[in-house]
């Protein structure tokens, strides 16, 4: 087997596996590389030696970690992670069409493993979901932690299962008839166990980040570093044959080529969809408010197949809780008409001026050559509600008709919706920061760091969880009992009526942005709103509202508390938080 490692600055490097010791001479055809041959086997520890350091380093390019990220690596035998005979057929569905579920797998049960939720998935399927979105699943310091402080992009969580633990979901997953999208993080690595600075140039000064010197996509040496990434990136798709990427924070990537990464990236992943013959694509989480970012390539663009769409959550989110701190202050002046803005023209920051910011922000949307499907829309993620002091959800302090509210703007709204686990049962538990740090040090600082952070807010540091406490993400576990519970019940069952209406009522897949139409009445906490031949009304309000549609021939399709069909004259009469959609 063939041992190689990128170290451009060592003057000599070795290889430690198992017991011995291997000299590595420098690839004549490749400036900075090392290889040497070594008979091994799968499951082997290995690991580098660089110069007269006595530590031995795993392989960046490592593929398993099974003692974290402080050990060796593990030899992975990757074409006996999916071998031909256990390979499902792979679900080919657009991302126009699809639902898509973000899911964290060390809270999803409480077991925390791939295993554990891939039982789960039959529960997927009867809601209706497309896709699963995986929060990050590289390895971290610790047992649980939410998965964006990894320091080995190429490998996988020992605790969560490990390489093949992940391939056995993604199986299961394909099963299922399930597509499976990974979250993965190019723009920093965690704080501890992170090795790749001894090995080369892989951060840089030239700019700085929140995390510290940012990841080197554009100083000297950033050639590898990208193919680094690059090569990562393809593969999950390749490797464990998983379905699309979403990219951390693309904002937070400092790249000043011409050719940048996520170009260079979205550019790659179209080219191994083609030669492996089935859909993938690349989710960006950007807060730029850039179309750009997934204008096609050959109109100047970057690329990306979609954008998660946070100006739509927080129209959404200060129109249902009437919040109006930090960011939320710019929507929360008029909600419903901000709301209408995000549901017409995607972005509500699209050269305007950002209170938040202090400048004006964003670039409008041209909705005649955008696909509403270029944006995801969604009520809750596992930041807008694991960034809160608490963790709580929206079912915490919202009554469920507005639950049902929210779920149907989202459902039935113009972009591809995203839920976030349990939420579509109005999940009791909350969704906290947690961290498993074995340095106490570091403990401690993130500890003081999340409190000293939401003191700036008003929290007293006692009534926020510590990241640290085994209970926070203890809390944070779904309960799988809820579901089964009347409340819950009907909510669960709400939200499989909508994902069934937008599978069979073509108007609510339309990609034309500019044929939304909607009205609304700031005062009265109503909106109301057409997709082709398809209406919907939400009543935000505590007062039953009638609302004037027209003379449009609709009925009522579902309504979550018991409405009639629109008068002669085109009017619905909603009760007070609730909502109907309507159709032919």
């Amino acid at each position: 087997m063939q041992f190689e490692v990128w170290a451009p600055q060592a003057q000599q490097v070795a290889l430690r596996l198992r017991d011995h010791t291997h000299r590595m001479v420098r690839d004549a055809e490749r400036d900075g590389w090392w290889v040497v041959s070594a008979p091994a086997a799968d499951g082997d520890r290995y690991g580098f030696l660089l110069d007269d350091d006595p530590l031995v380093r795993p392989d960046p390019r490592g593929r398993r970690l099974p003692d974290g990220p402080e050990g060796l690596s593990a030899v992975v035998d990757v074409e006996a992670l999916v071998p031909p005979e256990r390979q499902q057929p792979v679900p080919r569905i657009p991302l126009q069409d699809a639902v898509l579920y973000e899911l964290h797998i060390g809270t999803f049960t409480p077991e925390g493993t791939f295993d554990a939720a891939a039982a789960l998935l039959p529960h997927l399927v009867s809601l209706g979901i497309t896709h699963v979105e995986l929060m990050p699943v590289c390895p971290f310091p610790g047992r649980h932690g939410w998965g964006y402080d990894g320091v080995a992009p190429w490998a996988v969580h020992e605790p969560y299962g490990g390489p093949a633990g992940l391939a056995r979901f993604v199986e299961a997953a394909h099963g299922h008839g399930l597509g499976v999208v990974l979250d993965v993080v190019h723009n920093h690595l965690g704080p501890s166990g992170n090795h790749l600075p001894a090995f080369g140039p892989y951060f840089t000064d030239t700019h700085r980040t929140p995390w510290g010197a940012a990841v080197n996509l554009d100083a000297p040496g950033s050639d590898e570093v990208r193919a680094y990434l690059l090569g990562s990136a393809l593969a999950w798709l390749r490797d464990y044959r998983i379905d699309g990427l979403r990219l951390d924070a693309v904002h937070a990537l400092a790249d000043g080529r011409a050719l940048t990464f996520l170009e260079e990236l979205a550019a790659a992943v179209d080219e191994l969809a083609a030669e492996a013959g089935r859909p993938m694509f690349v989710i960006a989480e950007s807060d730029r408010c850039d179309p750009r970012t997934t204008t096609p390539r050959a109109a100047g663009g970057l690329g990306l197949h979609a954008q998660w769409n946070d100006d739509f959550h927080h129209a959404l989110h200060c129109a249902l809780t009437g919040e109006s701190q930090g960011y939320y202050a710019d929507f929360a002046r008029a909600p419903l008409a901000a709301l209408t803005k995000t549901m017409t023209r995607a972005f509500f920051h699209d050269g305007t001026w950002s209170s938040f910011r202090g400048r004006t922000h964003g670039r409008p949307v041209d909705r005649r050559r955008t696909p509403a499907h270029r944006f995801l829309g969604y009520s809750q993620t596992h930041d807008q509600i694991g960034n809160r002091a608490q963790g709580d959800r929206l079912s915490s302090s919202l009554p469920p008709g507005l639950l049902a509210c929210a779920a149907a703007l989202v459902l039935t709204g113009p972009f591809v919706p995203l839920l976030f686990m349990g939420e579509e049962w109005g999940a009791s538990t909350p969704w906290q920061y947690f961290t498993d740090h074995p340095d106490p040090e570091l403990a401690a600082a993130v500890r003081a760091g999340r409190r000293r952070e939401f003191a700036a807010h008003g929290w007293r540091a006692e009534d926020v969880p510590d990241p640290q406490d085994p209970a926070t993400r203890e809390r944070s576990c779904l309960d799988w009992s809820e579901p089964d519970k009347p409340t819950h019940a009907r909510l669960l069952d709400w939200y499989r009526t909508l994902v069934r209406l937008r599978r069979t009522q073509p108007d609510l897949r339309d990609p034309d942005l500019a044929a939304v139409r909607v009205a609304y009445d700031e005062e009265r906490r109503w909106v109301t709103f057409r997709r082709g031949d398809v209406r919907v009304v939400a009543n935000l309000s505590a007062e039953p509202h009638t609302v004037a549609l027209g003379r449009n021939g609709v009925r009522v399709l579902a309504a979550w508390e018991p409405v009639d069909h629109p008068d002669p004259e085109g009017r619905v009469h909603v009760p007070a938080r609730s909502v109907v959609v309507l159709g032919p």
